[in-house]
Parts: C-alpha cells; structure tokens; sequence
C-alpha cells in the first residue's frame, strides 16, 4: 500500500518500509507489526491501515509544506 501512495505522490514524500528487526525500526517502540512514521511522529493504526486515509494525511502534510512562505 505505501509503495502505490510513493508513486501517485512521486518526490512530494520520502518513503521507507523497515522490517521490525531492522536497525531503522530498533529505533522505535514498536507494538504493532504496522507502524507509520511521518516526520518523527506515528500515526494511529486506523490511518497506518487505510489507503484512503493515509493518502489524505499525506497530501494535506505536503500541501502544507508548499504553501509556507
């Protein structure tokens, strides 16, 4: 599912999916084998497991970020 919103959003995001044991996810508590990170911040389990819903977040994230001065 995040590889299909990496590509309709091309380089309006920076994408990476980490296996639990991963170095990256040792980073983090873990509770859920499904954890999205935005910027540091994890989002709840309802938006991490929807498409419609973690496409939203991520394009209001990104409109937000082109319209700062």
């Amino acid at each position: 599912m995040a590889e299909k919103i990496k590509e309709k959003m091309g380089d309006a995001i920076n994408l990476g999916v980490f296996a639990n044991g991963s170095m990256e996810a040792m980073k983090y508590k873990i509770k859920s084998a499904t954890t999205v990170f935005v910027n540091g911040e994890q989002l709840s389990l309802e938006t991490a497991l929807s498409a419609e819903k973690l496409e939203e977040y991520l394009t209001g994230l990104t409109q937000d970020l082109f319209s700062q001065p």
